[in-house]
């Protein structure tokens, strides 16, 4: 099978466990992410959150439906001020240890994994985004950070 990259869609953000959270879903089909399998991912979030540390409370999620039965979901979050803590969810992959091959079942595989190709595209906006809105200017800006977010579009080339 040739490698096509997926569709990536820009939901707006939420507020979780008294965090911030911009959010990417990608996916193939033109239909989105199935609202069962949404709201299985959003409910496993709050356990991939880190405890807060002075840095301001934002995340950034990517939410994935494979083209099998898997559906994952990534999330970094900014700690000790400019650093990303990532911890995952999947659910319908046997192969990461899921116990059965429905997409509503996350759990939290102990692989050190960040993300596979489609799902790597919003780290380095997110990076610029954070240094542009958080870091360089004389006063961090949380608002303009959540509402900069990569373009809707596809996976791939941006340029």
């Amino acid at each position: 099978m040739a490698f096509t990259e997926k569709l990536l869609t820009v939901p707006p953000p939420i507020e979780v466990a008294g965090r911030r959270i911009k959010r990417y879903h990608v996916t193939a089909d033109a239909a989105g992410i199935a609202p069962a399998v949404e709201r299985a991912a959003y409910a496993m979030l709050p356990k991939l959150l880190p405890e807060p540390d002075g840095t301001p409370p934002a995340t950034f999620v990517v939410l994935h439906r494979g083209g099998d039965d898997g559906a994952y979901l990534n999330a970094y979050s900014w700690v000790w001020d400019n650093v990303l803590h990532f911890r995952g969810a999947s659910a319908g992959q046997p192969v990461l240890g899921c116990p059965d091959r429905d997409p509503t079942h996350f759990i939290t595989p102990s692989l050190p994994w960040i993300g596979c190709v489609w799902e790597l595209p919003p780290i380095l906006h997110e990076r610029d985004a954070w240094v542009r809105h958080m870091l360089a200017p004389d006063t961090p800006d949380l608002d303009a950070y959540l509402a900069d977010s990569l373009l809707e579009g596809t996976t791939g080339d941006r340029t």
